[in-house]
Protein backbone atom coordinates (compact mmCIF):
# COMPACT_ATOMS: atom_id res chain seq x y z
CA UNK A 1 0.00 0.00 0.00
CA UNK A 2 1.74 3.13 -1.23
CA UNK A 3 0.87 6.79 -0.85
CA UNK A 4 2.80 8.45 -3.67
CA UNK A 5 1.58 11.87 -2.57
CA UNK A 6 3.57 11.71 0.65
CA UNK A 7 6.23 9.06 -0.02
CA UNK A 8 9.06 9.37 -2.51
CA UNK A 9 9.66 6.12 -4.39
CA UNK A 10 12.49 5.91 -6.91
CA UNK A 11 11.26 4.38 -10.19
CA UNK A 12 13.98 1.72 -10.06
CA UNK A 13 12.82 0.42 -6.65
CA UNK A 14 10.84 -2.81 -6.63
CA UNK A 15 8.06 -2.84 -4.04
CA UNK A 16 5.85 -5.91 -4.05
CA UNK A 17 2.10 -5.76 -3.65
CA UNK A 18 1.10 -5.85 0.01
CA UNK A 19 4.04 -3.83 1.35
CA UNK A 20 3.10 -0.85 3.50
CA UNK A 21 5.17 2.33 3.18
CA UNK A 22 4.58 5.07 5.74
CA UNK A 23 3.90 8.70 5.12
CA UNK A 24 6.93 10.74 4.17
CA UNK A 25 9.19 7.73 3.71
CA UNK A 26 11.63 7.74 0.79
CA UNK A 27 12.71 4.58 -1.02
CA UNK A 28 15.90 5.10 -3.02
CA UNK A 29 17.24 3.48 -6.19
CA UNK A 30 17.18 -0.29 -6.60
CA UNK A 31 15.63 -1.08 -3.23
CA UNK A 32 13.71 -4.37 -2.98
CA UNK A 33 10.77 -4.49 -0.55
CA UNK A 34 8.88 -7.73 0.05
CA UNK A 35 5.08 -8.13 0.24
CA UNK A 36 4.90 -8.57 4.04
CA UNK A 37 7.09 -5.59 4.93
CA UNK A 38 5.82 -2.59 6.90
CA UNK A 39 7.97 0.54 6.91
CA UNK A 40 6.93 3.36 9.23
CA UNK A 41 6.66 7.08 8.47
CA UNK A 42 9.63 9.34 7.92
CA UNK A 43 12.11 6.60 7.04
CA UNK A 44 14.84 6.93 4.46
CA UNK A 45 16.14 3.95 2.52
CA UNK A 46 19.03 5.53 0.65
CA UNK A 47 19.43 2.90 -2.03
CA UNK A 48 19.96 -0.79 -2.80
CA UNK A 49 18.34 -1.91 0.44
CA UNK A 50 16.77 -5.38 0.62
CA UNK A 51 13.90 -5.93 3.07
CA UNK A 52 11.99 -9.21 3.18
CA UNK A 53 10.04 -11.59 5.48
CA UNK A 54 7.53 -10.14 7.95
CA UNK A 55 9.78 -7.18 8.70
CA UNK A 56 8.49 -4.10 10.51
CA UNK A 57 10.60 -0.94 10.61
CA UNK A 58 9.64 1.87 12.98
CA UNK A 59 9.40 5.56 12.20
CA UNK A 60 12.31 7.79 11.24
CA UNK A 61 14.92 5.13 10.54
CA UNK A 62 17.74 5.76 8.09
CA UNK A 63 19.03 2.73 6.20
CA UNK A 64 22.13 2.89 4.03
CA UNK A 65 23.02 0.96 0.84
CA UNK A 66 23.48 -2.81 0.75
CA UNK A 67 21.66 -3.44 4.02
CA UNK A 68 19.74 -6.72 4.16
CA UNK A 69 16.87 -7.03 6.63
CA UNK A 70 14.62 -9.99 7.37
CA UNK A 71 16.56 -12.54 5.37
CA UNK A 72 16.18 -16.19 6.47
CA UNK A 73 17.81 -17.20 9.74
CA UNK A 74 21.21 -18.82 9.43
CA UNK A 75 20.07 -21.89 11.32
CA UNK A 76 20.04 -25.53 10.26
CA UNK A 77 16.64 -25.89 11.93
CA UNK A 78 14.98 -23.41 9.57
CA UNK A 79 12.54 -24.96 7.11
CA UNK A 80 11.23 -21.93 5.28
CA UNK A 81 8.63 -20.87 7.86
CA UNK A 82 7.31 -17.30 7.81
CA UNK A 83 9.04 -15.49 10.69
CA UNK A 84 9.58 -11.89 11.75
CA UNK A 85 12.05 -9.09 12.25
CA UNK A 86 10.94 -6.05 14.24
CA UNK A 87 13.04 -2.87 14.26
CA UNK A 88 12.17 0.10 16.45
CA UNK A 89 12.08 3.82 15.75
CA UNK A 90 14.94 6.18 15.01
CA UNK A 91 17.56 3.57 14.14
CA UNK A 92 20.55 4.30 11.91
CA UNK A 93 21.63 1.23 9.97
CA UNK A 94 24.82 1.67 7.99
CA UNK A 95 26.19 -0.08 4.92
CA UNK A 96 26.09 -3.89 4.65
CA UNK A 97 24.38 -4.49 7.98
CA UNK A 98 22.44 -7.76 8.12
CA UNK A 99 19.58 -8.64 10.47
CA UNK A 100 17.92 -12.05 10.17
CA UNK A 101 14.33 -13.03 10.89
CA UNK A 102 13.62 -15.43 13.74
CA UNK A 103 13.12 -19.18 13.86
CA UNK A 104 10.04 -21.08 15.00
CA UNK A 105 12.12 -22.83 17.66
CA UNK A 106 13.34 -19.47 18.99
CA UNK A 107 9.92 -17.80 19.16
CA UNK A 108 9.77 -16.61 15.56
CA UNK A 109 10.80 -12.98 16.13
CA UNK A 110 14.08 -11.08 16.08
CA UNK A 111 13.61 -7.74 17.86
CA UNK A 112 15.70 -4.58 17.73
CA UNK A 113 14.79 -1.58 19.90
CA UNK A 114 14.67 2.16 19.30
CA UNK A 115 17.49 4.55 18.42
CA UNK A 116 20.10 1.88 17.70
CA UNK A 117 23.21 2.82 15.74
CA UNK A 118 24.50 -0.10 13.70
CA UNK A 119 27.79 0.61 11.97
CA UNK A 120 28.81 -1.03 8.70
CA UNK A 121 28.89 -4.82 8.44
CA UNK A 122 27.40 -5.43 11.90
CA UNK A 123 25.05 -8.39 12.23
CA UNK A 124 22.03 -9.34 14.37
CA UNK A 125 21.39 -13.08 14.28
CA UNK A 126 18.06 -14.88 14.41
CA UNK A 127 15.88 -14.64 17.52
CA UNK A 128 18.06 -11.98 19.16
CA UNK A 129 16.44 -9.46 21.47
CA UNK A 130 18.27 -6.13 21.28
CA UNK A 131 17.41 -3.20 23.53
CA UNK A 132 17.20 0.56 23.00
CA UNK A 133 20.03 3.03 22.38
CA UNK A 134 22.64 0.42 21.51
CA UNK A 135 25.74 1.04 19.43
CA UNK A 136 27.26 -1.74 17.34
CA UNK A 137 30.65 -0.75 15.93
CA UNK A 138 31.97 -2.02 12.60
CA UNK A 139 31.50 -5.79 12.18
CA UNK A 140 30.06 -6.30 15.67
CA UNK A 141 28.23 -9.63 15.45
CA UNK A 142 25.53 -11.43 17.42
CA UNK A 143 24.97 -15.17 17.18
CA UNK A 144 21.41 -16.43 17.43
CA UNK A 145 19.22 -16.03 20.53
CA UNK A 146 21.38 -13.33 22.19
CA UNK A 147 19.83 -10.84 24.61
CA UNK A 148 21.33 -7.35 24.56
CA UNK A 149 20.24 -4.71 27.07
CA UNK A 150 19.70 -0.97 26.66
CA UNK A 151 22.67 1.39 26.13
CA UNK A 152 25.09 -1.43 25.26
CA UNK A 153 28.18 -0.63 23.19
CA UNK A 154 29.80 -3.50 21.27
CA UNK A 155 33.23 -2.74 19.88
CA UNK A 156 34.43 -3.28 16.36
CA UNK A 157 35.09 -6.85 15.17
CA UNK A 158 33.64 -8.27 18.40
CA UNK A 159 31.35 -11.29 18.41
CA UNK A 160 28.81 -12.48 20.97
CA UNK A 161 28.22 -16.23 21.15
CA UNK A 162 24.73 -17.59 20.61
CA UNK A 163 22.40 -17.63 23.67
CA UNK A 164 24.62 -15.12 25.49
CA UNK A 165 23.12 -12.28 27.53
CA UNK A 166 24.70 -8.83 27.73
CA UNK A 167 23.15 -6.69 30.43
CA UNK A 168 22.18 -3.02 30.15
CA UNK A 169 24.88 -0.33 29.97
CA UNK A 170 27.67 -2.78 29.17
CA UNK A 171 30.72 -1.85 27.13
CA UNK A 172 32.38 -4.59 25.08
CA UNK A 173 35.86 -3.77 23.82
CA UNK A 174 37.00 -4.27 20.25
CA UNK A 175 38.16 -7.58 18.72
CA UNK A 176 36.57 -9.44 21.61
CA UNK A 177 34.86 -12.83 21.74
CA UNK A 178 32.06 -12.82 24.34
CA UNK A 179 31.31 -16.38 25.49
CA UNK A 180 29.66 -15.72 28.85
CA UNK A 181 26.84 -13.56 30.22
CA UNK A 182 27.99 -10.01 31.02
CA UNK A 183 26.53 -8.35 34.12
CA UNK A 184 24.71 -5.02 33.77
CA UNK A 185 27.10 -2.05 33.85
CA UNK A 186 30.06 -4.34 33.11
CA UNK A 187 33.17 -3.56 31.07
CA UNK A 188 34.63 -6.55 29.22
CA UNK A 189 37.70 -6.84 27.06
CA UNK A 190 40.26 -9.30 25.74
CA UNK A 191 40.49 -11.84 22.93
CA UNK A 192 38.08 -13.98 24.96
CA UNK A 193 36.16 -11.51 27.06
CA UNK A 194 36.95 -11.13 30.73
CA UNK A 195 35.25 -8.73 33.11
CA UNK A 196 37.60 -5.80 33.73
CA UNK A 197 35.36 -3.64 35.89
CA UNK A 198 32.35 -1.39 35.65
CA UNK A 199 31.43 0.88 32.75
CA UNK A 200 31.91 3.97 34.88
CA UNK A 201 31.80 6.39 31.94
CA UNK A 202 28.48 4.95 30.82
CA UNK A 203 27.09 5.09 34.35
CA UNK A 204 28.04 8.75 34.63
CA UNK A 205 26.27 9.41 31.36
CA UNK A 206 23.18 7.78 32.86
CA UNK A 207 23.38 10.31 35.73
CA UNK A 208 24.73 8.06 38.50
CA UNK A 209 25.71 10.25 41.43
CA UNK A 210 29.13 9.98 43.06
CA UNK A 211 27.51 8.30 46.04
CA UNK A 212 25.78 5.67 43.89
CA UNK A 213 28.97 4.98 41.99
CA UNK A 214 30.85 4.44 45.25
CA UNK A 215 28.16 2.05 46.52
CA UNK A 216 28.09 -0.03 43.33
CA UNK A 217 31.88 -0.10 43.07
CA UNK A 218 32.21 -1.37 46.62
CA UNK A 219 29.68 -4.09 45.87
CA UNK A 220 31.54 -5.04 42.69
CA UNK A 221 34.86 -5.34 44.53
CA UNK A 222 33.31 -7.46 47.25
CA UNK A 223 31.53 -9.76 44.80
CA UNK A 224 34.29 -10.30 42.26
CA UNK A 225 37.52 -9.68 44.20
CA UNK A 226 36.74 -10.54 47.82
CA UNK A 227 38.12 -13.52 49.74
CA UNK A 228 36.89 -17.05 49.10
CA UNK A 229 35.31 -18.54 46.00
CA UNK A 230 32.83 -16.68 43.81
CA UNK A 231 29.80 -18.85 44.67
CA UNK A 232 30.24 -18.08 48.37
CA UNK A 233 30.66 -14.37 47.73
CA UNK A 234 27.55 -14.35 45.54
CA UNK A 235 25.50 -15.96 48.28
CA UNK A 236 26.82 -13.51 50.88
CA UNK A 237 26.01 -10.55 48.59
CA UNK A 238 22.28 -11.25 48.28
CA UNK A 239 21.30 -9.01 51.24
CA UNK A 240 22.98 -6.06 49.47
CA UNK A 241 20.24 -5.92 46.83
CA UNK A 242 18.48 -3.18 48.80
CA UNK A 243 21.52 -0.89 48.83
CA UNK A 244 21.04 0.37 45.26
CA UNK A 245 18.79 -0.51 42.28
CA UNK A 246 21.88 -1.25 40.17
CA UNK A 247 23.04 -3.85 42.68
CA UNK A 248 19.61 -5.47 42.67
CA UNK A 249 19.71 -5.51 38.85
CA UNK A 250 23.12 -7.20 38.78
CA UNK A 251 22.09 -9.85 41.30
CA UNK A 252 18.85 -10.58 39.46
CA UNK A 253 20.72 -10.84 36.16
CA UNK A 254 23.11 -13.39 37.64
CA UNK A 255 20.23 -15.36 39.15
CA UNK A 256 18.36 -15.47 35.84
CA UNK A 257 21.24 -17.10 33.95
CA UNK A 258 20.38 -20.20 31.93
CA UNK A 259 22.52 -21.04 28.91
CA UNK A 260 25.92 -19.50 29.53
CA UNK A 261 28.34 -19.21 32.40
CA UNK A 262 28.98 -15.77 33.81
CA UNK A 263 31.77 -13.69 32.33
CA UNK A 264 34.16 -13.19 35.26
CA UNK A 265 37.39 -11.33 35.96
CA UNK A 266 40.54 -13.29 35.27
CA UNK A 267 41.29 -13.53 39.01
CA UNK A 268 37.79 -14.10 40.43
CA UNK A 269 38.30 -17.63 41.76
CA UNK A 270 39.69 -18.53 45.19
CA UNK A 271 41.49 -15.82 47.09
CA UNK A 272 42.94 -15.86 50.56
Amino acid sequence: MLDHSTSKIDPTARIEDGAVIGEGTSIGPYCMIGPDVVIGPGCRLIGQVHVTAQTTIGANCTIYPFVSLGTPPQSLSYRGESTKLEIGEGCIIREQVTMNAGTVAGGGVTRVGDRGYFMNCSHVGHDCQVGNDVIFATSATLGGHCEIGDFVFIGGLSAVHQYTRVGPQVMVGGVCGVRGDVIPFGLVNGQYAVLEGLNIIGMKRRKFTRERLATVRAFYQRLFHGPGVFAERLNDAQPLAGADPAIAEILKFIGDGKHRALCLPADSGSRS
